[in-house]
């Protein structure tokens, strides 16, 4: 989500949306940073849990400041305190809100939410699925009181904010030799990324997977991992942006082996796209299989399936010319349906066409759109 807004501010900062991005952090001073892509405000996060940062006083103060000079305020779900915040302070900027993903895990914290979801739901002008698949998928966006308002606008990569110069040096800490094959996954290691079918699958591909991220789950992996010696699995850990590039760059395929909804897009997918590497996901029912469309840009695969993620690896690994084939088309994707300046265009039309309804005319208060 982080990465979504950052890029929405990207692609809309051209467009005359100037953005400001309200947060949480545990270290909120300086309370606003200039960033090339918006200016952040920030109040202090009391704790996370069930992953939701909850805030306190200074919060409601610094969220009623921003959002008293926003003509749109692009609110994104889940995050059940930005609905408190919603409620609390009764901001009058129109309202949008993307939508990234269905509370998939926590059944019964979704039910004692959802009285609150829905009175916020209903004062947006419009919603936002980030895919087609997902607005088609998700039982709350496909509501009779909701769907109506439902746009679609795929998340998009501004190809000009990533790393220019990867870093090479990760592949001697990593033990890949130059040329060598080997499958990439990318990502925190959380519970719904699937990587204990990916570990299962590696201990039957004739090449090495980096497995590159850490979270909560990165030890039990590892754990999990020594049950297959055959498998060649990799643990790069934590890797910076630079070290990233180089392994998309130079990876045979990207393997995102995504079980859950909870996975409800994969933004680095669009990152192996960028960099023309054929994809393997799994059928979620969610933006994944979107982003890679199967047969052309890659291959996707029954979830929760190890053999069936093992045969799409040894396909990829035997027949390089389809792979590079899917990389090209990965690449095209990319160009026509992903890139930051799309996305841009998206938002900053639907911002102004909801400003006109209202009756504010094609620019803000103070000028340019502000964003919040």
């Amino acid at each position: 989500m982080p990465e979504a807004i950052r890029q929405i501010s990207a692609g809309t900062k051209d467009l005359g949306v100037e953005s400001s991005v309200f947060t949480l952090s545990p270290r909120p001073h300086p309370q606003f940073l200039n960033q090339i892509e918006a200016r952040v405000g920030r109040a202090r996060s009391w704790g996370a849990p069930a992953s939701c940062d909850l805030g306190g006083p200074d919060a409601f103060a610094l969220f009623t400041q921003m959002t008293a000079e926003a003509d749109v305020i692009n609110y994104h779900f889940p995050w059940p305190f930005a609905d408190v915040l919603n409620w609390a302070t009764r901001p009058r900027a129109t309202k949008v809100m993307t939508w990234h993903s269905d509370i998939v895990r926590q059944k019964w914290l979704g039910q004692l939410y959802a009285p609150l979801m829905n009175r916020t739901l209903r004062e947006m002008d419009a919603v936002v699925a980030t895919s087609p698949t997902y607005a088609a998928t998700s039982p709350m966006l496909l509501r009779a009181d909701i769907k109506p308002r439902v746009r679609v606008i795929p998340l998009g990569i501004d190809e000009q904010t990533l790393p220019g110069k990867p870093d090479a040096g990760i592949f001697a800490k990593v033990g890949i030799s130059s040329g060598e094959p080997y499958f990439l996954f990318v990502g925190a290691t959380r519970y719904y990324k699937g990587l204990h079918f990916l570990i299962e699958a590696a201990a039957s591909v004739a090449a090495k997977v980096v497995i590159a991220g850490s979270g909560p789950e990165l030890e039990e992996l590892r754990n999990y991992a020594a049950r297959y010696p055959a498998a060649r699995v990799i643990f790069a850990g934590r890797v910076s942006d630079e070290e990233k590039v180089a392994l998309l760059q130079c990876c045979l395929a990207f393997v995102l082996p995504s079980h859950l909804r909870s996975e409800a897009y994969g933004m680095v997918l669009l990152e192996a796209s960028i960099y023309g590497k054929p994809m393997i996901t799994c059928e979620i029912g969610s933006g994944t299989s979107y982003v890679n469309a199967n047969g052309e840009t890659g291959l996707v695969v029954e979830p929760r399936n190890s053999a069936a993620l093992a045969r799409a690896m040894n396909n990829l690994l035997a027949d390089r010319d389809a792979a590079e084939r899917f990389g090209a088309n990965a690449r095209h994707r990319y160009e026509q349906l992903f890139t930051g300046r799309a996305m841009g265009e998206a938002y900053a039309n639907l911002y102004r066409e909801l400003l006109t309804q209202k009756n504010r005319g094609e620019v803000g208060r103070d000028g340019p759109l502000a964003n919040r």
